[in-house]
């Protein structure tokens, strides 16, 4: 009985065991099975893709950044240029330790403090970049020591970019600009333009100036490259490539050898000179004084330098040239004069009694000129700047008649010259004082107010820009034209060239004859009045009109002295000119801030610019505006 029941155990662990065997067999033939299905949908199925990626971890495609445009002058001399440099760069997010890893640096290439502040203003500022520049413009020598320890530096790089640079220096810095790292508002822009792919490895952008306004111009067209990398991301070979395509050469307007006399004449005084070509809006010369270096922006600023413009109380970063207002004083009798005759206020032959003062109502209104000038019609108001005449010309025409009358001469808008950041400026009128002023008691246009407007002060407000524009309209005969300092683009590659054609905003409906008169009498402001001791011995006819626009108020019995103000308080000194008269090349307007009388100060640095620009005279050792000194008060 017990053998048989061993026997029959027996069979039953056998049979078990056969069972165990077979299902387990099962498993791994459908293990198997799936393994093979797997192996079948990832080489045969899935083959160009897992192909793909395996290519994409072996092969970077690295953007290729175009070279940048350069820009030229009018007669071809290179204003920015571009050259090429090794960098030391440190990509952040592959750093552990930011401090460690450049004081090891500092070891081996010099990394000065302003170095460091520069890089930690780049960190700050752009957090999403893939490197960072720690030192710029390696030489040949620090490139080799740094290569030989590479291998101790993971997410340090030298690449080898290109740097922009200005050869002038300071000179025409407001008009030509800077360019800087790409920030975000920069990105931003650039999505909303729809650009931002022509952009990558791209670090730095127009920031003012020409290289902000014709950025897109300049930048050029980004190339790629496919690189072999190695296991730590390194190239090893290039496999392909589609080169950049430059960027195209921006040629101005300016002359740069007479925008260097126009800046040079300001002798350190601040202010602004705008020089245009009357026939087409072509800017000849662009100065706002003072000016700054734009090779300073090239590497990225450093803290101090950035510190010590913005916080200098002459603001040198300010382009005053278009951002700049100012009241024009009596270079805005022109204008009046212009109107009257057009509006049938005055005749050639109107006179007045100018015992130097007006009064209306109980307010007596001073003229510069103690005593007045006696008998003055309207060629002689505007030869001696006469105040009195032009009290009375604005008294009898009214601020709506004014204001509809300068509007067409483009103040109180902006230009739409083709740089960033214009102004428009202040044409008042009782529609723009309603706006203007929240209390109804402010809103109120005054008599008195419309006074002050006649001889360009009050609520008057332009640019130096606005009024060389419309000095040029005097100059043509009522046209008046776009301001731009571009003159053509040329392609890099083929030297095919895209002209600025000028654009004629308006042409403002002036009897020959009214402006016939107004030319006249602004050549006897150079020849016999207030401008003659400027444009004594001028070898060839001007016309002209000085002014001097008050800074602060004064009461109404005081006497004005300059020697007992701030220097910061007193009096502007504007000129307005165009050349030669009978048949005008250029016109301009000059501004000195707190140079007081016009025909001291500003008149002079005009009849530089004239000697210059139509006599190729460059001024002498002893300025003209010393010898102009005691000129009479516009």
């Amino acid at each position: 009985m017990i053998g048989l029941t061993e026997l029959r155990n027996t069979e039953r662990e056998l049979h078990a065991f056969r069972t165990r065997v077979l299902v387990a067999a099962a498993v791994v033939l459908v293990t198997f099975g799936l393994l093979g299905a797997r192996f079948v949908w990832l080489q045969l199925v899935q083959h160009e893709y897992y192909h793909t990626r395996a290519e994409d971890n072996r092969i970077a495609i690295v953007p290729l950044p175009p070279r940048r445009g350069l820009i030229f002058d009018r007669n071809g001399v290179v204003l920015a240029r571009n050259y090429s440099a090794y960098t030391l760069e440190i990509a952040p997010r592959k750093v552990s330790d930011l401090d460690g890893t450049i004081k090891m640096l500092s070891n081996i290439v010099a990394i000065g403090s302003r170095d460091r502040s520069r890089f930690a203003k780049h960190l700050v500022e752009a957090r999403n970049a893939e490197s960072l520049p720690i030192r710029t413009r390696l030489s040949d020598e620090e490139v080799a020591r740094f290569a030989v320890s590479r291998y101790r530096f993971p997410g340090v790089e030298i690449k080898a970019r290109h740097f922009r640079q200005y050869p002038f220096g300071a000179t025409a810095s407001h008009v030509l600009g800077y360019i800087g790292r790409i920030d975000a508002r920069d990105v931003e822009r650039l999505e909303e333009l729809g650009v931002e792919a022509n952009y990558r490895g791209t670090e730095y952008i127009g920031k003012r100036g020409v290289e902000a306004s014709y950025q897109q111009s300049l930048h050029g067209e980004t190339g790629f490259e496919q690189v072999e990398i190695d296991a730590a991301g390194r190239g090893i070979r290039s496999l392909s490539e589609t080169p950049a395509r430059p960027g195209h050469n921006v040629i101005l307007t300016l002359d740069i050898r007479l925008q260097q006399v126009a800046e040079a004449a300001f002798e350190g005084r601040r202010g602004a000179l705008v020089a245009l070509d009357p026939s087409s809006g072509a800017v000849l010369a662009f100065v706002s004084m003072p000016n700054y270096d734009p090779n300073l922006f090239v590497d990225g600023i450093d803290v101090q330098s950035w510190k010590a413009l913005n916080s200098s109380p002459d603001r040198p970063l300010n382009n005053r040239a278009i951002a700049g207002v100012y009241p024009p004083g009596s270079t805005f009798k022109p204008f009046m004069a212009l109107a009257a005759l057009t509006l049938g206020e005055r005749t050639p032959e109107s006179t007045i009694q100018d015992p130097g003062y007006f009064i209306l109502g109980e307010r007596r209104f001073r003229d510069s000129h103690v005593g007045g000038h006696g008998t003055v019609n309207l060629r002689k108001s505007i030869v001696v700047s006469s105040d009195v005449y032009y009290y009375q010309l604005a008294h009898d025409m009214g601020i709506e008649a004014i204001a509809g009358f300068m509007q067409q001469f483009g103040f109180g808008a902006r230009t739409g010259i083709d740089l960033e950041g214009e102004a428009s400026g202040v044409l008042p009128s009782p529609q723009w004082k309603m706006k203007r002023f929240a209390r109804r008691e402010q809103q109120h246009w005054y008599a008195g107010e419309t006074i002050s407007i006649g001889i360009g002060q009050g609520y008057n407000a332009y640019t130096p820009l606005q009024l060389a524009a419309a000095t040029a309209a005097i100059a043509n005969g009522g046209a008046l034209y776009r301001p731009h300092v571009v003159s053509y683009i040329e392609d890099a590659r083929t030297s095919k060239r895209e002209t600025i054609v000028p654009q004629l905003i308006r042409q403002i409906p002036l009897k020959p004859e009214h402006v016939a008169f107004v030319q006249d009498a602004m050549a006897g402001v150079n020849s016999e009045g207030t401008g003659a001791r400027a444009f004594a011995g001028a070898e060839y006819t001007s016309a002209g009109k000085t002014g001097t626009a008050q800074v602060v108020g004064i009461k109404q019995n005081e006497k004005y002295d300059e020697t007992k103000i701030d220097e910061r308080l007193r009096d502007h000194s504007l000129f307005i000119a165009f050349a030669p008269v009978e048949s005008p090349k250029i016109a301009l307007a000059v501004i000195v801030e707190n140079g007081g009388f016009g025909s001291r100060t500003a008149a002079p640095i005009a009849r530089t610019v004239l000697d210059y620009f139509l006599l190729g005279k460059r001024p002498e050792t002893t300025s003209q505006a010393s010898a102009a000194r005691d000129g009479e008060r516009p």
